[in-house]
């Protein structure tokens, strides 16, 4: 795996997406093995499901956490979910679910979107 992509610019055609996390500029990218783990993590059976699921918008917490670390790891960073949920975000809760949203956008939309629908993706209040 590939250490950290902390410098560079995100390619939307790619997949990618540049955060700032815990003050490192850093590349998230959901990638087919990204994916994959999002299936075993959400009990999605395939994309379809998968799709349905992270589409609906009520995303708890430990699911953000769960797509922003799988996010990471596609991008290149070696890291894993306990040290994501560590990591500060400016705008807190709602910049992850922002970031969630434009991650998933760039994704399902092969960085054909222009103006990603970020605020379709809000954390579960529950």
């Amino acid at each position: 795996m590939r250490r950290g992509q902390t410098g560079g610019r995100a390619n939307r055609y790619r997949g990618e997406v540049e955060a700032t996390i815990d003050g490192e500029r850093r590349i998230l990218c959901l990638t087919l093995g990204a994916l994959a783990e999002l299936e075993t993590a959400f009990s999605a059976d395939g994309l379809g499901d998968l799709g349905k699921r992270l589409g609906a918008g009520r995303l708890s917490a430990a699911d953000l956490i769960a797509i922003i670390g799988a996010g990471l790891r596609g991008g290149g960073n070696a890291i894993d979910d306990d040290e994501v949920a560590a990591m500060s975000i400016e705008g807190g809760v709602a910049a992850y679910a922002r970031l969630v949203g434009e991650l998933l956008t760039v994704t399902f939309s092969g960085g054909q979107a222009e103006h990603p629908a970020t605020d379709a993706v809000r954390p579960d209040p529950s």
